[in-house]
């Protein structure tokens, strides 16, 4: 098997880049480009330094793997896509501002709630049903509510 690594030249990188390149094609998750990118790399340092052991090759590979990964996070946390539907995978977050009529009291902080089609938990000041609440805010999937104003 090391034999067979030892083997490995600047074209199986770029081969790999590739193949890598396909595959974020076909499954566009912005995680393969990245190891492509990485793949290409060590293919290029491979190409300025020939003799490279196969060892060196795999750390070049991962760390350049790993940083590239870890940078692309770091940017999209700074520069978060713009949408004219922010909240559209935050089911939750749809529901502030919106007022509901309790169907079950809140006791201890707790209760439940039916919006829509669907049941929530609810989180808010102990309350009697059929007092109207406004939804204020979302931790986890757990609405926050407090009474209506209206």
């Amino acid at each position: 098997m090391e034999a067979l690594l030892a083997q490995v030249d600047y074209w199986h990188w770029l081969i790999l880049a590739g193949i890598l390149l396909l595959i974020e094609m076909l499954a566009p998750s912005f995680f393969f480009l990245w190891l492509a990118i990485a793949a290409a790399v060590t293919g290029i340092v491979m190409l300025a330094i020939p003799g490279l052991d196969w060892q060196y090759q795999l750390v070049i590979f991962s760390g350049l793997s790993v940083v590239s990964i870890a940078l692309f996070r770091r940017y999209q946390r700074r520069n978060p896509e713009l949408t004219d539907q922010p909240t559209l995978n935050r089911r939750g977050e749809q529901y502030i501002g919106r007022t509901f009529t309790l169907d079950q009291p809140i006791v201890n902080r707790d209760g439940s709630l039916r919006v829509d089609d669907s049941t929530w938990r609810i989180a808010g000041d102990d309350l009697p049903a059929g007092t109207r609440v406004t939804v204020t805010g979302v931790n986890g999937v757990v609405l926050q509510v407090a009474r209506a104003t209206d």
